[in-house]
């Protein structure tokens, strides 16, 4: 294996990837070598993201996709050339307490996080099976394994979306297709602009983490090269927690 984390000649489609972890992920993705489809639902951004890119010397294009319209998902994946690598990124969250979330704003979250992913992957894994090969990547989140209070919808989403990855993993395994999740920390991102600025909750990450710190969002792009490449040929159904030792620390 000369280059086990060269993604040359593969085509990746990173979902929501217009800013924060997506971006990140997406970048490095194409800074390994891969043509990458950068999606988003605004297309001044998507089109910004995409010049970022290439600036750095990767290739990329725009897709403007809203992943949760599952009738569009179809009709574009159709449109489509052979995509090697997905990453289910794009995702929402909505920090109620359970008892005070209306049923329909529960079931709209469990969509975007969870049923949303599951469309894309089913529409993109059947030219996978047909290559024989594919690779497959779910962001889901530390609140998968563990809970707090006030965040009952997207830890189910997100713990759905493990499970879809150990099960996919094993639907696809025969056909040369790993399923793999990453499972991102703490990180400095615009959703976590609030809790960067309280300094209570500073000082308690720096208590809980082993590392002591929020997470940069270029932190979680060498996870997802791994994965996504050659090196990780045999390893699938895995999730990797990138989280500066959340899960590890006590």
């Amino acid at each position: 294996m000369t280059h086990p984390f060269s993604l040359s000649g593969s085509t990746a489609l990173v979902t929501g990837s217009a800013s924060g972890l997506g971006f990140e992920i997406a970048a490095a993705l194409a800074q390994a070598g891969a043509h990458v489809l950068v999606n988003g639902r605004d297309a001044a951004r998507l089109a910004a993201a995409v010049t970022a890119i290439i600036r750095r010397g990767g290739h990329a294009e725009p897709l403007l996709l809203d992943v949760c319209d599952a009738a569009a998902v179809t009709r574009t994946v159709a449109g489509l050339g052979p995509v090697h690598i997905l990453v289910n990124n794009a995702g929402a969250r909505d920090r109620r307490g359970f008892l005070d979330m209306a049923q329909d704003d529960f079931r709209r979250l469990v969509e975007v996080d969870l049923m949303a992913p599951a469309h894309l992957t089913r529409e993109l894994a059947r030219g996978m099976v047909a290559r024989g090969s594919g690779r497959i990547i779910n962001i889901a989140s530390i609140a998968g394994p563990l809970a707090r209070a006030g965040d009952a919808a997207y830890t189910t989403a997100k713990g759905g979306l493990v499970a879809l990855t150990r099960a996919l993993a094993a639907d696809l395994g025969p056909h040369g297709i790993t399923v793999n999740a990453i499972a991102p920390g703490y990180f400095l991102t615009e959703p976590n602009a609030e809790f960067v600025r309280d300094q209570a909750v500073g000082e308690w990450l720096s208590r809980r983490t082993a590392l002591g710190r929020w997470g940069r969002p270029e932190e979680i792009a060498g996870a997802a090269v791994f994965l996504a490449s050659p090196a990780a040929s045999y390893v699938t159904g895995h999730v990797l927690a990138v989280d500066g030792g959340y899960l590890a620390h006590f």
